[in-house]
């Protein structure tokens, strides 16, 4: 028995641990490959986003002008000056109206469009062709465009209005208050709607058809099946669509700067085109610089919000630690 053990014991191959000159070496090697890619984005990240973001906070306590020292500061007299402003007040009006439009007819107009293209139609690969294709134009290019539709007797929808026998609208698109906003929505569904609807079109065809086979063979019907099927299974991509519908409602510039400049009236006016008319044109810096920090906290709120308490679920296994490996 002592010659056997012997013998094993012999066979067994000390493991020496690794060197410790070498370890910290491929230590270093690893974090220099790190650096290497992440610090030009850091960089980037730095002078891009929290640079301007710092000066706007700075100069939003100055009165200032644009041109010479900052040496006029007046504290929070620009934000108190922001909220008593009854203009400003309509443009969050403004931009909330946006919002639940969009979520409420456009995102809705969207799911139809793509559940309808999910089936096999002949040429549905041109329909959503067709359907996307505003979203590849500018935002520029596709508010020119409208503002020929518009144009008040010469344009397609002044004559369309008169074949249709609604006269009252002529020449009132984009000059009057009250029709102003609906019909800046109009333009902002045949330029977006194509988006959220290759989107709802992608979560379609994610979703398997073994599960709408067995729930047919049960006896569901084709809403029962939308219904308890599909629409749930949609949801992260429907969460999405509603968020970056929101964003966009919140920050929407260049359609309405082309179309109306905030016009009539400041009646199609928004937070970016307020702040864009107190910097750049009456030479307010430091007021926009206020409007630019609620503009930005308005939508860092929200989406921290909507993260934490909407996206928490689709995000949840998104992310791992490194003891899950």
């Amino acid at each position: 028995m002592s010659t056997l053990t012997e013998e094993r014991t012999a066979e067994v191959v000390p493991v020496r641990p690794p060197a410790p000159a070498r370890s910290l070496a491929r230590r270093w090697g690893d974090w220099a490959s790190v650096a290497w890619f992440l610090v030009p984005a850091l960089v980037l990240f730095l002078v891009f986003v929290l640079a301007p973001i710092g000066v706007a906070v700075w100069t939003g306590f100055f009165k200032w002008g644009g041109i010479g020292p900052l040496d006029d500061f007046v504290g929070l007299a620009n934000y108190t000056k922001l909220f008593d402003d009854h203009v400003f007040l309509g443009d969050l009006g403004r931009g909330l109206y946006l919002i639940v439009l969009s979520i409420t007819v456009q995102l809705p107009f969207a799911l139809f469009t793509a559940v309808l293209l999910n089936q096999r139609l002949r040429g549905r690969a041109v329909y959503r062709m067709l359907f996307f294709a505003p979203y590849i134009l500018s935002e520029v290019v596709t508010a020119v465009l409208f503002t020929m539709v518009f144009l008040p007797d010469a344009g397609m929808a002044d004559h369309l209005a008169g074949l249709l026998g609604l006269e009252g609208l002529q020449g009132k698109w984009f000059a009057d208050p009250s029709t102003v906003m609906p019909t800046l929505f109009v333009v902002m569904i045949w330029k977006y709607f194509g988006f959220h609807m290759m989107l709802f079109l992608a979560g379609l065809q994610g979703i398997p058809a073994e599960l709408l086979e067995a729930a047919a063979l049960d006896g569901a019907g084709a809403w029962q099946r939308f219904r308890h099927v599909t629409l749930p299974l949609l949801g992260p991509t429907i969460r999405i669509s509603v968020f970056l519908s929101v964003i966009g409602s919140i920050q929407l510039f260049d359609l309405v700067w082309v179309m109306t400049a905030g016009g009539p009236n400041h009646s199609s006016e928004t937070m970016a085109i307020a702040m864009f008319q107190f910097g750049f044109k009456r030479y307010q810096v430091g007021y926009a610089s206020a409007i630019s920090v609620v503009l930005f906290m308005i939508s860092l709120v929200f989406s921290l919000f909507y993260q934490r308490y909407v996206l928490r679920r689709d995000l949840s296994g998104a992310v791992t630690s490194g003891g899950d490996r």
